[in-house]
């Protein structure tokens, strides 16, 4: 299979299946950043978050010789990760995973803001932020993964049902619910 600068990630998967490193080198481009700031936000743990980075990766290395095209790449990949996330809170004496309710960890970093914004606009835009990332790593944690799914790596709400092993319906409720929390939050903000 050709692969050509507009080809889909499913397409780049199956050429790095038959062998074309450089597809991997495309799709590990495209998904990267997404990829990570879904980690950091789940375990909140930035040596954890890139532990598991590199080993997703791996995992993907792994498993292309057995890879076919059944849903999204993305969809795929978020599985993946979401599989290694189970193992390291297992892994980390947290037990298994059932209600995502841990609400402790390290505070997220703070995303940067243009340069070239009025010092008073640029304040208001970093505090807005700020009170966006608590209302989010407040929620609880199968909420605040949904709504990542969905806003990172632009997962309808039946890829992220299939990426984290849920109904459809259960996807639906865990991203309503995290969207009314936020929006409830950052009302009583402005």
């Amino acid at each position: 299979m050709a692969r050509s600068a507009d080809s889909s990630d499913e397409d780049l998967m199956l050429c790095y299946r038959d062998g074309d490193a450089g597809a991997f080198d495309e799709l590990y481009r495209r998904h990267k950043g997404g990829l990570y700031r879904y980690l950091l936000r789940q375990c909140r743990d930035t040596a954890a978050a890139e532990e598991l980075f590199q080993d997703i990766w791996t995992n993907l290395i792994r498993a292309r010789r057995s890879y076919t095209v059944t849903a999204k790449f993305t969809t795929y990949l978020y599985r993946l990760a979401h599989n290694r996330l189970i193992d390291h809170y297992r892994g980390h004496a947290r037990g298994v995973v059932l209600s995502f309710d841990d609400q402790e960890g390290p505070a997220l970093e703070e995303p940067s803001t243009s340069g070239q914004e009025q010092p008073e606009t640029r304040y208001e835009s970093k505090q807005l932020a700020a009170r966006l990332l608590a209302q989010l790593k407040a929620l609880p944690e199968a909420q605040r993964e949904a709504f990542v799914l969905q806003y990172e790596a632009g997962m309808t709400v039946e890829e992220i049902a299939i990426a984290t092993g849920v109904s459809r319906e259960t996807a639906k409720s865990r991203l309503r619910y995290a969207l009314g929390k936020l929006r409830l939050g950052m009302g009583e903000w402005r």
